[in-house]
Parts: C-alpha cells; structure tokens; sequence
C-alpha cells in the first residue's frame, strides 16, 4: 500500500480494476481547502489515458512490475515469438499487445513489462530507432526535388514507408518506430 505522496511518473498501480502507470501528475496546494494529486494515467491493458484527482493522503495499491529484454525469433499463425536472453524462456504475444510489429525484424530485441506476482505481460516497448533495408523502391526521377517530394517503398519486414525521392533498393535507413516515419538514411 502506497500513498499520493509516493506517486512518482513510472509508478503502476491498481486502479478501477486495471493496472494503471502514472504518465503525469502534480501535486496541488490550494490557498483554500484540501491539497490534492492531479494525475493523468495510462491503461497497461487498454492503453487509454485517464485523468484522475486523489485527495492528498488518500491509500493506492501499487503494482510491482518488472522490465525484461526479449529478442524476437519468428512470428507465425499464433502470434508473435520472444525469447528472454538470459533465462531462454519463450513468450508467445498477440499482434494487439505490440505498437508497431510490422518494425520487428529477427533478432529485434524490445522490452516486456510483466507483472511480478502473476507472470503475466502488460505491455511492449520497442526501441525507439530501428535501421532496416529497403528491398524495393521505385526510381527517383531527376528534378522532381523542388518540395519535399516522397515515394513509397518496401522494407525487408514487408512494411510500407513513405521515404525521399533520394532512396533507392539496398539503401539502409533509419525509422522512427513510434510515428513510423523515415529519419534518415545509414551508410
């Protein structure tokens, strides 16, 4: 059992019959009246964010988490599959639990939030880069650079990106997993 004075961004609770992180807070003293804790909470299950107030004092039952690293090793019928590199424990995870799997490439490693007294997972955490190989693109025409002109191209993962004109088959560029967008390309 935790109190609002030991809430603090990272820390997951159980709220509302869900596992909840705290994305945000700030504690509030007003002139008059109660002092109290304005925080914004992120779903680990859902991934919908609420904002909740907690009277300041008020008792909230923290969650123990535990961050681990798994690598990817193949994704088939059933879902997505893991391997912890330490313990050579395989997890099997649905599409749903992952942000961004058209991104996962074998040998990807990402981290898996588990809860510690279930063993269940709650969440995935890719990296926040990754640099691929752009197995087809079409040709970029000469002269077509006076806007920021941008082609579709393939990804060794079977993914679609919107790349410059500049980027051509065999290039390795570097993606943004969380918007999914090009940054830049690799030498």
């Amino acid at each position: 059992m935790a109190s609002t004075a030991d809430i603090r961004n990272g820390l997951c609770m159980s709220f509302n019959n869900d596992i909840y992180t705290v994305v945000e807070f700030q504690h509030v003293k007003p002139g008059k009246g109660a002092a109290f804790v304005r925080t914004k909470l992120k779903s680990l299950t859902t991934g919908r964010v609420v904002d909740n107030t907690f009277p300041s004092g008020h008792k909230i039952d923290d969650v123990r988490v535990e961050r681990r690293k798994y690598q990817f090793l193949y994704k088939d019928e059933n879902g997505y599959h893991f391997m912890d590199n330490e313990s050579y424990d395989q997890v099997e995870l649905k599409e749903a639990f992952l942000d961004r799997p058209e991104f996962l490439k074998e040998g990807a490693e990402i981290e898996i939030l588990f809860h510690a007294e279930k063993e269940i997972p709650l969440t995935s955490e890719m990296a926040p880069h990754v640099v691929l190989e752009v197995t087809y693109a079409e040709p970029g025409v000469r002269g077509d650079t006076a806007t920021n002109v941008t082609k579709s191209a393939t990804l060794e993962t079977g993914a679609e990106i919107k790349v410059p004109i500049f980027i051509n088959q065999g290039d390795k560029i570097k993606i943004d997993t969380r918007t999914g967008d090009y940054l830049e390309r690799m030498k």
